[in-house]
């Protein structure tokens, strides 16, 4: 079927969705409306509302808008309905109620940052980073009535560095999201008849294309929305576990421990920001969150090596590296990083 004939509404919010959206617009997709959420209030008294990065980018290219709070929302249905959408695109988006992603006739399909049905969840790619995975990738599924359980269209592995952090995995699967993305929506296509949709049964075609996801004799890894207390270090774990957990949150929310004094002296508990280490493949000095100054350089034992504090910050103060921080903290042997976590 021609592209400009498929009638397709996408939904996503943030940078990462616009690749996908910008995909489909370049290459002829009729994209007929947009939905996002609300503008969010920012600012020092939340006086201004900013749109999300997919609603500048519709505005941009003259796309109508749809920013319903809640999803149910009985005017954001008809209103929804009345753009006759043959299928709908997801990426980064919010959990649907079936009343939204049933109504196509071609359904919904999502891109997840994931190997479905490994890293189900709102975190996939901080999850798989934190875990020390080595590769990843992006699964194109049919949405169902449980989260991310639906039949698989398409899947594409990404390889992840042991160097690399967050940031350098979101960048990589947001083009390949993209990429898969209008993949997708070409097989599709390629399924469909050249004019008259009413002629063919959807269900089979959609089944033709797609399959039941496998997890049978497989350990399952989730992928949970990140909150502040998620992002505490726990020094008990070994050199590498701390290491992986550090670059799965850098440079955002980033990673934070508390610092205390060794010894009781009236000194408040200080809370820093840890965004990159490096490992040292030495053995533990000392017990671990306790801190070691060498040459300049900043040290923290875990439960079996040194790992090197690279890049840091503390609450109230600009980010820095571990040298330029200890130029102005000649103390800090002093204290330790708090261990009961």
């Amino acid at each position: 079927m021609k592209k400009e004939n498929i009638r397709i509404v996408f939904m996503g919010t943030p940078e990462f969705a616009v690749e996908s959206l910008k995909a489909l617009v370049e290459n002829g997709y009729n994209v007929v409306a947009v939905v996002t959420q609300p503008d969010k209030p920012v600012g020092r008294h939340q006086e201004k509302l900013q749109p999300s990065a997919v609603k500048q980018y519709a505005l941009e290219h003259n796309l109508p808008v749809l920013q319903p709070v809640k999803m149910k929302d009985a005017d954001f249905i008809e209103e929804l309905r009345s753009y006759k959408a043959d299928l709908q695109v997801v990426v980064a988006f919010r959990m649907l109620p079936e009343v939204v992603w049933g109504m196509p006739r071609l359904g919904t399909f999502n891109v997840h940052a994931a190997l479905l049905p490994q890293y189900r969840g709102a975190a996939p790619i901080n999850w798989a980073v934190i875990n020390g995975e080595t590769e990843t990738g992006v699964t194109t599924f049919f949405l169902d009535k449980d989260i991310d359980t639906g039949r698989i269209i398409l899947q594409k592995p990404f390889n992840v560095p042991d160097t690399a952090d967050v940031e350098y995995v979101y960048d990589g699967l947001m083009c390949l999201g993209a990429e898969t993305a209008l993949e997708t929506i070409n097989l599709i296509a390629s399924k469909l008849p050249e004019d008259n949709l009413d002629s063919i049964d959807f269900p089979s075609v959609l089944d033709e294309i797609s399959v039941p996801q496998a997890y049978e004799n497989i350990e399952l890894k989730a992928a949970p929305k990140i909150f502040k207390e998620t992002c505490e270090i726990n020094w008990n774990q070994s050199a590498k576990k701390v290491y992986d957990f550090v670059r799965g949150l850098s440079p955002y929310p980033g990673t934070w421990s508390i610092l205390r004094p060794v010894e009781d002296n009236g000194e408040k508990p200080l809370v820093m920001k840890v965004y990159k280490t490096a490992k040292t493949g030495s053995p533990s000095t000392g017990a671990p969150g306790s801190l070691v100054v060498e040459k300049n350089r900043l040290y923290v034992n875990t439960s079996d090596g040194l790992l090197e504090l690279l890049d840091i910050q503390l609450s109230g103060k600009k980010r820095m590296d571990a040298r330029s921080f200890l130029n102005g903290f000649k103390e800090i042997e002093k204290f330790r990083f708090r261990q009961n976590v």
